[in-house]
């Protein structure tokens, strides 16, 4: 299969470096509206840069788009024209406004895939295992300063991953929203089911964390979405004082994980849905109403009340 990718930044070396190790594809396009970064990242993978963008998506089964946010809806209706699969980078446009309208533009027969690639990472179906009755649960995903661009706030660049987890994978129904923030910082107290789902992004820490904490009556685990390590704290079996001192005596467990790169087991899953005429795990209907949540939660940035 060819497959092209549109836009070479960051994120879009990163798809054509895995989409040319991937043995199911054939050849690799790239397009930049920077030619000569498009050149060095498809010399740097054996892949040919086209001038144009109509040529690339002429010359390709499938595309990844992997340009910045506000111009995913004018690319993808390219895209659409050609009637040619499509793999969207997150968040799926600029707003879920325009995410519907253009889904209304996608031809039929064609999969159109969107990359919340933390659905992929081991860890994620692992704790859904190994969870059952959720009393409290805390997502944190913050990050350094960064010179990406990204054309997004806070919520839809980072929390947008855990927001797609929390509502695909643990509570699927309507959670009540309460936030605060603004572009680069985020907390959000939620209620999913009844149970209280606390998230938090920044943009502004110096230190890289990603992690999901879940309490259960009998247990606590703890996730790490970088390291892709479980731990999981059992209930003491023995309590008692010393010197005054309140000690317990916790049992902890370490989960084994099937370590991957959740890119190129996302970008895989890809490749095959195309092949195969199947629809992606992550459906344009579902990267919308994450989008909606997010857009809820930026609007609670100005008054605070509950949404």
């Amino acid at each position: 299969m060819r497959v092209g990718v549109i836009g070479v930044g960051i994120m879009g070396k990163n798809h054509v470096r895995v989409f040319s190790e991937l043995k199911s594809v054939s050849a690799v396009g790239v397009f930049d509206l920077n030619a000569a970064a498009a050149k060095t990242v498809a010399a740097q993978h054996g892949a040919t840069a086209y001038e144009t963008i109509e040529d690339l998506i002429s010359h390709s089964d499938a595309v990844s788009i992997c340009v910045p946010t506000q111009f995913h809806a004018k690319v993808a209706r390219q895209v659409f024209t050609a009637k040619k699969s499509v793999f969207i980078e997150k968040p799926i446009c600029a707003t879920s406004k325009e995410a519907k309208e253009l889904m209304k533009l996608a031809p039929p027969g064609i999969t159109i895939g969107v990359g919340h690639i933390e659905r992929f990472n081991p860890i994620v179906n692992e704790i859904k295992r190994i969870i059952t009755k959720p009393l409290y649960v805390e997502m944190k995903r913050h990050n350094p300063a960064s010179a990406r661009i990204t054309g997004s706030s806070v919520v839809e660049d980072l929390m947008i991953h855990d927001i797609d987890i929390l509502l695909n994978v643990f509570f699927p129904k309507p959670c009540h929203i309460h936030s605060v923030g603004n572009a680069d910082v985020c907390s959000v107290l939620m209620e999913c089911d009844h149970v209280p789902v606390v998230l938090s992004a920044s943009r502004k820490s110096s230190k890289k964390i990603r992690l999901l904490y879940v309490e259960e009556e009998e247990f606590t685990v703890e996730g790490d979405f970088m390291s892709q390590e479980i731990t999981i704290y059992r209930k003491p079996g023995k309590y008692h004082f010393e010197e005054e001192r309140y000690v317990q005596e916790n049992i902890i467990e370490k989960v084994m994980v099937n370590k991957t790169e959740p890119l190129k087991a996302e970008l895989s899953t890809f490749i095959s849905c195309v092949k195969n005429a199947l629809p992606f795990p992550i459906t344009p209907d579902q990267a919308i109403r994450n989008l909606e949540v997010s857009e809820e939660i930026r609007a609670g940035f100005s008054h605070g009340a509950n949404l």
